[in-house]
């Protein structure tokens, strides 16, 4: 597979656009994103496990309930969440203007709502602004880039990518965008992620291949051990490619599955790249696990732990806080076989071995430990064989200071 450029236009028949609206304060944004294919698609999406869930979320998983879907309207600025009734109606009215404006049933308009939460939203407005957004569809980059701004809340960097790769000898194209920066932990976070595809593949398969590139991408990315009422991710397949239905997993299938897992884990690093703050990714590979569970479980507990973010923060190699907050996770394993190290651009480092101190330069440590892009590397040496890897980013003044004024 290789990569390439188009984002959410880069497979065949799909265009996106973007507009401000005016939910967001200044017009210096867009607002208003709309995402759609020449024809009705194959649909599977996944949603919050908060119990507290935005009317985005409720209706996007009644219209897809038939694994069916063409268009995905989405706005920013305002969450739509925790707003009763009249946010449902909001919900609903911004997929009918679409639907109308497509000329599409509504069943086939899935929503997504991003910003903050607990404010009525102003859906005439999205209504109004219907012409202009149809206007600004294209399938090209450039609709995809303003689709993309459009979701966009507090985020610095995009999350985008599209990759190519063949199943019989077709080419077929996966592209995505996504956004989210803060409240973001798994299970998913507060992150939207839209997905499309030119493959022809069967409903029930399609949904499986989600569930499986969610799993180890989404899920194992976290910035601040919030939950979002928000989360979404949604994928929409059109066949434009030619290629024969996916209808059996067999190789054509876990091909399909293993691009799709690529965009998705893309997407998640540059989520936890651009965590609200955040100068640092950072990465954290365990392996020597009995199981993939057991692996993922203790990465997880690491790329959480504030007391590790910090110490990332200040270049410290303070491993101690690693052990700890694998102790803490729950996971069985021996902490007198594990080990260590410290790897990015400037070299590796290993800290701690067979579960206790090892001689090492602090100065090369910080040197590492002073990148944008830091790992983590833990050895279990346990009975298996199974590794995992989850993303997280340092903690800052930055992450209280976006969040203490949010609102404003």
């Amino acid at each position: 597979m290789k990569q390439i450029d188009g984002g959410l236009c880069a497979p065949q028949g799909f265009k996106a656009g973007g507009v401000w609206c005016g939910i967001r304060k200044k017009n210096d944004k867009r607002d208003l994103a709309l995402i759609v294919s020449d024809r009705p698609c194959t649909a599977a999406g996944m949603y919050t496990t908060n119990k507290v869930k935005a009317a985005s979320v409720l209706v996007s998983r009644e219209h897809l309930a038939a694994s069916r879907c063409q268009a995905i309207i989405c706005n920013s600025g305002n969450a739509n969440a925790c707003t009763g009734e009249a946010g449902l109606d909001a919900a609903r009215r911004m997929a009918r203007a679409a639907a109308t404006a497509l000329g599409i049933e509504p069943i086939l308009v899935a929503v997504g709502s991003t910003g903050v939460i607990g404010v009525p939203l102003p859906v005439e407005r999205v209504e109004s602004a219907m012409p202009e957004l149809i206007k600004s569809l294209s399938a090209d980059y450039q609709g995809h880039s303003a689709a993309l701004e459009a979701m966009m809340t507090t985020d610095t960097r995009k999350k985008e990518t599209a990759i190519e790769f063949e199943l019989d000898g077709k080419p077929v194209r996966i592209g995505a965008a996504a956004k989210g920066a803060g409240m973001i932990h798994p299970n998913m976070a507060t992150m939207l992620s839209f997905i499309t595809t030119d493959a022809a593949i069967a409903p029930p398969l399609l949904d499986s291949a989600l569930r499986r590139a969610v799993r180890r991408s989404f899920n194992r990315v976290t910035v601040d051990g919030d939950t979002s009422t928000n989360d979404m991710v949604l994928i929409l397949a059109n066949g434009k490619a030619g290629n024969p239905p996916i209808e059996k997993d067999d190789a054509n299938y876990l091909r399909f599955c293993a691009a799709l897992e690529q965009v998705c884990i893309n997407l998640a690093r540059a989520i936890a790249r651009d965590g609200e703050g955040a100068t640092r990714l950072v990465t954290c590979t365990v392996s020597g696990a009995r199981d993939e569970e057991t692996a993922e479980t203790l990465a997880k507990a690491v790329v959480s732990s504030s007391l590790v973010k910090a110490a990332c923060f200040g270049a410290d190699a303070n491993w101690g806080r690693i052990l700890c907050a694998m102790g803490y996770s729950g996971a069985d394993f021996e902490p007198e076989t594990v080990s260590v190290r410290f790897r990015s651009g400037a070299g590796e480092v290993p800290v701690c071995k067979n579960g206790a101190s090892i001689p090492f330069s602090e100065e090369l440590a910080k040197s590492v430990l002073s990148q944008e892009e830091i790992e983590i590397i833990i050895d279990l040496k346990d009975s298996g064989k199974a590794s995992a890897t989850c993303w997280g980013c340092d903690l800052t003044y930055d992450y209280v200071k976006i969040n203490g004024d949010y609102r404003s």
